[in-house]
């Protein structure tokens, strides 16, 4: 892509997402994502109603009198976006590919997470890890993830996310929370989404197409799969082939929903071509719920 053209597009993406993070996500991001840590701050005399246990033994036997630990949240998170650059990506029949969505709701919570002074990193990934942004603050790093996610080109096409979340949790040492953005064409993950779970607050977004859920009467079609490049023809207009293909798109949702279930990871899905502000928003507000 062309500079002129590509600063283009990230000035478009940059409008667009900031507006939105500032209007409707800072708010929403800063209640339920705040600092998980807490950290020593001082030490004052002891008030009747104090927790005993927050005595300092020794700064009380210096004094002669008792005086506890004060504790401050910690504010700084670090974010990491755990993104999916395989080849099912760049399918979408909603005026928009996977890969476009995929895109703003990055730049979105890239917004919301500086504006909440947080760091950002980027974990690309396609059936290996492709890119690793490490993580840091200010615009002039979100605007570079902005031209990674519309620019990047993928050395493969396949998906694997075990392998991602591996990476995550080998990589970032310090707790965070971890948002993995993907259309989950992959299976045989769920000890990896455990495992990361355990050390990182971790969010699944799954980004769809209404077509992928129910193909549609449109008679003869020619199917690509976008990570293998096999070709298939197939007659839509039988209504025992649609019937199938909507029967094991129900099971696939089914058990991607038992998954994360299971694993006790909050999972939000969005499609191409619609509304992405209100799932994200109604998430948040379940997580906030439940503190």
């Amino acid at each position: 892509m062309k500079a002129q053209d590509l600063f283009k597009k990230v000035r478009k993406i940059e409008i667009k997402t900031r507006g939105l993070s500032k209007q409707i996500f800072s708010g929403e991001y800063h209640s339920v994502f705040k600092g998980r840590g807490m950290a020593f701050s001082e030490v004052r005399e002891y008030q009747f109603g104090d927790d005993i246990r927050s005595i300092d033994w020794n700064v009380t036997a210096r004094f002669n009198h008792p005086f506890v630990k004060i504790f401050e949240e910690e504010r700084e998170l670090t974010v990491v976006l755990v993104i999916d650059v395989s080849g099912s990506n760049n399918f979408g029949t909603q005026k928009q590919l996977k890969q476009e969505l995929i895109t703003e709701i990055a730049a979105v919570l890239s917004f919301s997470a500086i504006q909440n002074n947080d760091k950002v990193g980027v974990i690309f990934f396609s059936d290996k890890v492709e890119k690793f942004i490490p993580p840091k603050k200010g615009t002039s790093h979100i605007l570079r993830i902005i031209r990674e996610l519309i620019d990047f080109k993928a050395e493969d096409k396949g998906t694997d996310i075990s392998e991602a979340l591996r990476y995550l949790t080998n990589v970032i040492k310090k707790r965070s929370t971890a948002f993995l953005i993907s259309d989950f064409m992959d299976e045989g993950f769920e000890k990896a989404i455990q495992i990361a779970n355990h050390k990182h607050d971790l969010i699944a977004i799954r980004v769809t197409d209404k077509i992928e859920m129910g193909i549609p009467d449109v008679g003869l079609v020619e199917l690509t799969d976008a990570e293998t490049g096999q070709h298939m023809l197939v007659d839509s207009g039988s209504r025992k082939y649609r019937e199938h293909l909507q029967r094991w798109a129900e099971k696939e949702t089914k058990a991607l929903d038992t998954v994360f279930s299971k694993t006790g990871v909050d999972m939000v899905r969005v499609y191409t071509g619609a509304d992405y502000v209100k799932p994200l928003i109604k998430m948040f507000k379940k997580r906030e719920s439940r503190k």
